[in-house]
């Protein structure tokens, strides 16, 4: 992939309004490897070579295994994830493919069994807003192999 343009320069409100739905997210309460799992989830359905490099770097920083990363694409068949994590996983997906259906009861109950209301909604936001960083990602043409978590020791 090759760089268009920069988003951050053209149209740098652009940025500070997704960062601001980003902040919403972090602040929400949502497990971090949660958060991370849902990124990736989201990102590999996107095809966001860019927020996949991210957010996988970003989940080995916060503690994550490699094994439950290389095998996110495999999840319902991985014995890895905890049934939390799997409705999750399954709101990330349907809300990703949201024209394909979109959120079945089916869904919507399993995902209400681990999580109250409110942190449905902070599910939402948090698919909500990975997708939106994977469409600006994919339409500017951010190119990955760049990025280092906060903190990281590696140039």
């Amino acid at each position: 992939m090759e760089s268009r343009l920069d988003y951050m320069k053209v149209r740098p409100d652009s940025l500070q309004t997704l960062l601001k739905l980003e902040g919403y997210v972090t602040k929400s309460g949502l497990d971090k490897k949660v958060r991370e799992l849902i990124k990736i989830r989201a990102s590999q359905i996107n095809g966001c070579a860019f927020c996949l490099d991210m957010h996988t770097k970003d989940a080995l920083a916060a503690g994550e295994t490699e094994q439950r990363i290389f095998l996110l694409n495999a999840w319902r068949e991985a014995p890895f994830y905890t049934d939390a994590e799997r409705a999750a996983l399954a709101l990330t997906e349907a809300v990703t493919v949201i024209s394909n259906g979109g959120v079945s009861s089916a869904v919507y109950q399993q995902v209400r069994e681990h999580y109250d209301e409110g942190q449905f909604v902070d599910l939402i936001m948090a698919i909500t807003a990975i997708n939106s960083w994977n469409r600006m990602a994919i339409s500017t043409g951010m190119v990955p192999g760049a990025y280092q978590p906060a903190g990281s020791k590696e140039k």
